[in-house]
């Protein structure tokens, strides 16, 4: 979907949240309505369409905003949001969107004070939901960003970068190294590295920890790839496995395919999480499950739909989303596996490749 197709589909869902046009300051949003990447910016999306529509950011990006956003009338401000606010009145609107979901206060009072009498009403979530489904060439930068992490972490086992002496914090920051390496931006977030019983807290930071031997390791890892963002878990074990260790680790493989199975096109995101949890439950570890079961990821990492117990509505063909389990046992070790899927029509779509099976290294 191109980027004026993009704004036309938020066109049509402003009568129904009782606008004329949304000013839209999310930076996230804003790329993905425009394709703008600069650290200023906000966007006058107008019902009556992209002739009455404009973007504005200041004189650092007029350069890359000519190159980037070629099909919108360029406004140069350093105050953008407040200046397209200001302009609302002349280009028709009456009742002015804003995204309160990410506007401060003291922001709302200038933009309030800028837009001279045209009444500001909130419009949250418009952009968000139309993200939350994913085009063909979203799909494609996310299955390239997953592919650089199944090759980080291959690369990573072969090399033996998991291996007793190291520390959590070596490990993670050589993960890191080979994601750049084979074509990422960055990690997608800060690498999780947990060894042995720091594995059990769910987001542990690395720390001088070394790795030993018989450790339950947690990798949870993604890339940055043209702005989009993969995601995923294993949970290995250096050297030997122990018995507990390989029920832990099966209790989760299990729940993790319940939950796989269980994408859907209608499906509620709450019969998702039941799916996997209900696997937990009934082997009685159900405590130790302590988070939900995965969320949606794209321009960011953590984005809808969330699946999980308190999470809302049902999910679509396109979402791209995270199926991540898992059971913690404090002072012991956690497992976590998890991937990162597309929902389909046919059934779900793996963009994370990685085995799940329990590696001994």
């Amino acid at each position: 979907m191109s980027f004026p197709a993009r704004r036309s589909a938020l066109r049509a869902l402003l009568p129904g949240a009782g606008v004329d046009a949304l000013l839209v300051t999310d930076l996230v949003n804003v790329r993905y309505l425009t394709g703008f990447t600069g650290s200023n910016a906000a966007l006058l999306v107008h019902v009556d369409g992209d002739g009455a529509s404009r973007f504005c950011t200041d004189g650092r990006y007029r350069a890359q905003a000519a190159d980037e956003v070629p099909d919108l009338e360029a406004v140069v401000d350093r105050a953008c949001a407040p200046e397209l606010a200001k302009r609302a009145s002349a280009l028709s609107v009456e009742r002015l969107g804003f995204e309160s979901d990410s506007v401060p206060v003291d922001a709302h009072e200038a933009l309030v004070e800028a837009a001279a009498g045209v009444p500001l009403l909130r419009a949250p979530g418009l952009v968000q939901g139309l993200r939350a489904v994913k085009d063909a060439d979203e799909v494609e930068a996310l299955r390239r960003a997953c592919a650089v992490g199944d090759a980080a972490l291959a690369d990573l086992l072969a090399a033996g970068g998991l291996r007793p002496g190291r520390t959590e914090r070596e490990v993670a920051l050589d993960l890191e190294d080979r994601m750049r390496a084979h074509g990422a931006t960055g990690p997608a977030f800060e690498t999780i590295l947990a060894a042995g019983s720091h594995s059990a807290v769910p987001h542990h930071r690395p720390t001088a920890a070394e790795l030993r031997p018989g450790d339950l390791v947690k990798l949870d890892f993604g890339a940055l790839v043209d702005g989009y963002h993969s995601d995923m878990t294993r949970t290995v074990v250096l050297g030997r496995a122990a018995a507990w260790q390989r029920e832990l680790h099966a209790l989760v493989a299990e729940a993790q395919a319940a939950g796989r199975a269980a994408l859907a096109p209608g499906a509620e995101v709450t019969a998702v999480d039941a799916a996997a949890r209900g696997v937990v439950e009934r082997a009685g570890r159900g405590e130790e499950f302590v988070h939900g079961l995965g969320h949606g990821v794209g321009l960011q990492i953590h984005e809808a739909p969330y699946v999980g117990k308190t999470g809302t509505g049902a999910l679509a063909a396109g979402m791209v989303v995270t199926v991540e389990p898992g059971v913690y046992l404090a002072g012991r070790g956690g497992v976590r596996i998890e991937d990162t899927l597309a929902v389909r029509d046919s059934g779900p779509e793996l963009l994370t490749h990685t085995t799940r099976e329990l590696l001994e290294v």
